[in-house]
């Protein structure tokens, strides 16, 4: 018997019913490039990988999920659900649809997912998620950023700034916030405000953006164009960096940070940008994410699959890795990795092993 399937390296979006599908025609003037590759192999193990969208670091989560899977010799079915809930739980119904072996997707938002997750428990088909972590159900495995640690890295870092700056720990910050309706802004936010609630002089105003770009620009603009900002910490650095630094300059307030004027900026994520910009000294940290490894989900898949093995508790190590060692633990959405994330200043942000800096 042989599976035919059709594995879409951008697949497409959308805002109508039939976004599910991997080749969309649809009515609106947009643009999509696709490459479709038809994949027949004898037995072959297909993947569905829904990704929330693909600006920032979507991207390259994705790539990391396909080459994965592609060393063992599997095909991918892919979709973007272009930032909406609704079109994502159409393509999960889509996965289910065709039959696949698993499905892997960074929820769009963590609480919705979970009416697919039950759908895809009534066909039998294992759900995984990667950076992300539904809310309110359990799922085979997650595999994400351990992102509580990377928010308070970055709280550590703005508190130390400050306390340079200043002889002491005070200041106001403007928190530039990612979707509360995931658990990773949640916990990106909780780790850097529990950092700070232990100092009292600063003061830190917080904006929702739901990760868009014009959001991260926009409250940038209103606030540090209204009031004195010591510091800005951005929930992603893939978003934020290069709208709020094009933010300051128009308001004229974009220093170096040889600069007594300059305005501290540490975030999450590690994009090659967010890098680039703390090597050129217009921003102070970045809580790298082991990005491209997301993907070692693939072998958990294959265990599941192959021997219907469950994840077990206990320790992970990757040579070479970052975030090696890391621990699975049990949680309330199932098994959970979470992997660490770098702490990255002028010091070492030209560390080759940095996901924002492999080609």
């Amino acid at each position: 018997m042989k599976k035919s399937i059709i594995f879409s390296v951008i697949a497409v979006v959308a805002l109508l019913a039939v976004a599910c599908q991997p080749q969309v025609v649809t009515e609106t003037k947009t643009v999509v490039e696709t490459q479709i590759v038809e994949v027949e192999k004898e037995g072959a193990v297909t993947i569905g990988f829904g990704a929330p969208e693909l600006s920032g670091g979507q991207g390259q989560i994705m790539s990391s999920l396909v080459s994965h899977a592609e060393e063992k010799g599997w095909a991918v079915v892919t979709t973007n659900a272009n930032f909406s809930a609704e079109t994502q739980a159409s393509q999960m119904e889509y996965f289910i649809s065709l039959g696949v072996d698993a499905i892997v997707t960074v929820p769009v938002d963590s609480q919705a997912i979970c009416a697919s997750v039950a759908k895809a428990k009534e066909a039998g088909i294992p759900f995984y998620t990667i950076d992300r972590a539904p809310i309110g159900c359990e799922i085979d495995m997650v595999v994400q950023s351990d992102n509580y640690v990377a928010g308070k890295q970055a709280g550590e870092a703005m508190v130390e700034l400050l306390t340079k700056k200043y002889g002491e720990a005070k200041g106001t910050v403007l928190e530039l916030q990612g979707d509360l309706g995931q658990n990773v802004a949640q916990l990106r936010g909780g780790g850097f405000n529990d950092v700070l609630k232990a100092y009292p002089g600063i003061t830190v105003i917080s904006k929702p953006t739901e990760w868009s770009a014009d959001k991260f620009s926009s409250n940038t603009l209103d606030v540090v164009g209204s009031q004195a900002i010591d510091g800005i910490y951005m929930h992603s650095d893939c978003v934020g960096t290069t709208v709020v630094l094009a933010a300051l300059e128009q308001l004229g307030k974009k220093f170096p940070a040889s600069d007594p004027n300059h305005i501290f900026i540490t975030g999450v994520d590690g994009c090659a940008e967010a890098l680039q910009a703390i090597r050129d000294g217009w921003t102070d940290e970045a809580s790298g994410q082991p990005v491209s490894d997301f993907g070692i989900v693939v072998d958990w898949i294959d265990a599941k699959l192959t021997k219907g093995e469950d994840p077990a508790e206990g320790e992970v190590v990757k040579e070479g890795a970052l975030w090696s060692p890391a621990m699975i633990k049990a949680s309330d959405v199932g098994p959970m990795l979470n992997l660490g994330t770098a702490k990255v200043t002028i010091e070492n942000a030209t560390n080759p092993a940095l996901w924002g800096n492999q080609k």
